[in-house]
């Protein structure tokens, strides 16, 4: 059982940058397919970034290519979102999530149902 605890989440102005970090403090996060996801409020959860069990391969939303990067540390066994420029409309919850299935090296699954370990959320907010 895989248990995920987010941090760095926070409060910051419109063009701010921050550092979003998830370690498991149960088990370990090597050679699992890991993501972050984000639940603002009134709308569903979407996915945000990925990057693959291999650590070979990353996959962003649209919404946040060129602004987002999904690092991977492997020698602290952690997962980070470094979120950059942000913009009012990033303000959400921001989810990791973790899954042990191996896919192939280049390919990151987006639908929430297809991850199994989740973390408690961090708060995320930019002001205009």
């Amino acid at each position: 059982q895989v248990q995920l605890v987010e941090s760095g989440g926070g409060l910051v102005q419109a063009g701010g940058s921050l550092r979003l970090s998830c370690a498991a403090s149960v088990d370990t996060l090597s050679r699992k397919c890991m993501a972050w996801f984000r639940q603002a409020p009134g709308k569903e959860r979407e996915f945000v970034a990925g990057i693959s069990w291999s650590g070979t391969y990353r996959k962003y939303a649209d919404s946040v290519k060129g602004r987002f990067t999904i690092p991977r540390d492997n020698a602290n066994d952690m997962v980070s979102l470094q979120v950059n420029n942000l913009q009012p409309e990033d303000t959400a919850v921001y989810y990791c999530a973790a899954d042990s299935r191996i896919y192939r090296v280049d390919y990151v699954p987006q639908a929430v149902s297809e991850y199994t370990y989740w973390g408690q959320g961090t708060q995320v907010t930019v002001s205009s």
